[in-house]
């Protein structure tokens, strides 16, 4: 059994503690290495250090408030051969399972980009479709109100129009009914002055005027005048005749 003294190299004694396992100490020998504590990293990594190297870790031992121990039995080549082979297996299947893991878990974390992707453009390509269709819908509906108010429109201007066609034909009819009753009334108005004061008739060829015939009383004959002769009226006796 050897003792060794490492403090005084601080954090930094890990290739000087290999270097004595494997120079000074025979196999099946018991090295004690005592080096500072420090941050108290040094403790776990000085055990790591002796595994890696295929050697047994004894003991691990507080030596004082500031100090550690560790207790080293060097084995044989042989044997340290197998141990750092294996370890170094066991390294690489463990950095082999950790990239494939870092692989698949860097395959799945695309994977599950890709499907965030692709459900996000499913879902704003159906937000699309709905908001089109609402668009379109609202056309539709402003079309239809437009074409609705447009024939209702047409409608009131084609009642407006036949309204006042209507009441233009009454008023020409009206105008006419005007004119004609005014025709009317003038006609008459003549034919009562003609009527009234109807010029005399001409003179008799002797020189006699015709007197104007009277108008007959109802109830009686009109007296026909006596049809005019070329003979001279007879004279009158002024005496009888003895």
């Amino acid at each position: 059994m050897k003792r060794y003294d490492l403090r005084h190299l601080h954090d930094d004694f890990y290739e000087r503690m290999v270097a004595l396992i494997d120079t000074g100490l025979k196999a099946g020998e018991v090295g004690i290495f005592l080096f500072e504590t420090g941050d108290f990293t040094s403790i776990q990594k000085s055990a790591d250090v002796i595994k890696e190297h295929g050697h047994d870790l004894m003991n691990s031992l507080k030596f004082n408030e500031v100090d550690w121990t560790i207790v080293v039995k060097k084995v044989d080549d042989e044997t340290r051969r197998a141990r750092v082979e294996a370890a170094e297996a066991a390294q690489k299947a463990a950095l082999e399972a950790a990239e494939k893991a870092a692989t698949e878990k860097a395959e799945a974390e695309k994977a599950a980009l890709e499907k965030a992707a692709a459900d996000k453009a499913a879902k704003e390509a159906e937000e699309n479709a709905l908001k089109e269709k609402a668009e379109a819908e609202a056309a539709a509906a402003k079309k239809a109100a437009e074409e609705k108010a447009a024939a209702e429109k047409a409608e009131a201007e084609k009642a407006e129009a036949e309204k006042a066609a209507a009441e233009e034909a009454a008023k020409a009819a009206e105008e006419k009914a005007a004119e004609e009753k005014a025709a009317e009334e003038k006609a008459a108005e003549e034919k009562a002055k003609a009527a009234a004061g109807k010029p005399a008739e001409e003179k008799h060829e002797e020189g006699g005027e015709t007197p104007s015939p009277k108008k007959a009383t109802p109830g009686t004959a009109t007296k026909k005048p006596a049809p005019r002769t070329n003979r001279k009226p007879r004279p009158k006796t002024r005496g009888k005749a003895k």
